[in-house]
Parts: C-alpha cells; structure tokens; sequence
C-alpha cells in the first residue's frame, strides 16, 4: 500500500515552522503530531527541490507538489552567475545579494536558481577566490574605530525635519564585540565623546586604538 502523502496545508506549515520561527524537526512533529521522520523527509525533499523560502508568490500547490515529489529540471539546466562581477558589484555602496539575485532571477526566470541556492553558490565561489592573512588579536590589546557609511537620515518625531547622522563603530580585536553611536557629525568634539563612550562601554581602555583612514582621526598629516 503507497505511503499516504502529507496534506499540502501541513507540508507548508511544515516549511513556515523550521524556516520562519527555527524550530528543530521533533518539535515541529510535536506542533503538527506528525512522525519526526516524515518532517525530516519533506525537509530533505524541500532542499533537493531548489525552491526557496519564501515561496515564490508565483509557486502554486500544484508546483510545490510537481518539486517536492516530482522533482524538477536537472541543476544543470540552471544557469550559473557570474560571481566575478557580482563581486565587483557588492562594493558599490547600497548593492546587496538580494539585489543582485533579483537582477539574476528577473533574467533567467526558471533557470535562474532560488536566492538560498545563489547565496550558497556565491559563498563557495568567495572561497576559492579569498585571499588572506590570518592576524591573531589578544584581549584588550587593539580597539579598531571607524565612522561607516552611507549616513543615517534621523527624522524628529515632533517637526519631521530629516538630519543626517555619523556612526560611530568600534570593535574589539579578539571578540569582535562592537559599540556603534550615531552622531550630528564627524567632529572632534563627538569623536572624543564617542571613544569615551565606547570604553564606558567596554568596561576598559585598550592598549591600542587603530583608526582607518578617516579626518577626524588625524592631527597632522604626513606626506
């Protein structure tokens, strides 16, 4: 006798309870008294599916049905990004991989893989090109600051006049446990209450304080 299948209202239930709220498989079992290895079965199917979460609007219980029991189109039919410019991309200020992937999915349509299935590819991608130097930072010994952008628009709740404002970041070395303020700019005055601020903060002054490149950090210039 054929395994009967899950009730599409669950299955999705299923979905929203491990992805939107986190819950481990036994206790969406508990929630929904299904078996923990049917959860972990319509799980495993919604991976190898490629759709991802959320569902496309444009998804029906048809389509979800047809992917999760019926498979899709091979991988390979799927068209693979070109990460080298979608890296160069990522450093423009603004640009995110949501955006990317949109641009990416609005091309290729159903060649195009789900945004978790890109962002997947992307990481893998990231690690056969990254080079790097490890550093080792003992506790309390450097306090890196910076301002970071773009600015903040804060609007007074009262007159709704719009001010921009500076963030202040600092980030420990070896945790890399970070205090971050917002301030009317990036003057000398706030940047000495900031640093107050942060060790405040901190419980502590570090042994080193290691600014970027930035004016308010600088006294004298050296050519």
């Amino acid at each position: 006798m054929a395994k009967k299948r899950t009730p599409m209202n669950k299955i999705k239930e299923v979905l929203r309870l491990k992805y939107d709220c986190g819950l481990s498989n036994r206790g969406i079992a508990s929630c929904l008294k299904l078996g923990p290895s049917t959860i972990s079965e319509l799980l495993t199917r919604f991976k190898q599916s490629q759709l991802g979460w959320p569902l496309p609007e444009s998804c029906s219980d048809a389509d979800l049905t047809q992917a999760l029991y019926h498979g899709k189109k091979a991988s390979r039919d799927k068209v693979m990004p070109d990460f080298t410019q979608y890296a160069v991309e990522l450093r423009r200020k603004g640009m995110t991989k949501m955006l990317l992937w949109q641009e990416y999915h609005e091309q290729y349509q159903e060649q195009a893989y789900a945004y978790t299935q890109f962002c997947e590819h992307f990481t893998r991608w990231f690690k056969t090109q990254k080079r790097s130097m490890r550093q080792l930072h003992v506790a309390g010994d450097k306090l890196f600051i910076d301002y970071c952008g773009p600015r903040l628009q804060v609007v007074n709740p009262d007159t709704g006049e719009v001010r921009e404002a500076e963030v202040f970041v600092a980030t420990l070395g070896a945790s890399n446990y970070t205090y971050v303020e917002a301030f009317p700019s990036q003057g000398k005055s706030y940047w000495l209450e900031a640093h107050a601020n942060a060790f405040e903060h901190f419980g502590g002054v570090p042994q080193l304080l290691v600014p970027d490149n930035l004016r308010s950090a600088v006294t004298k210039a050296n050519r």
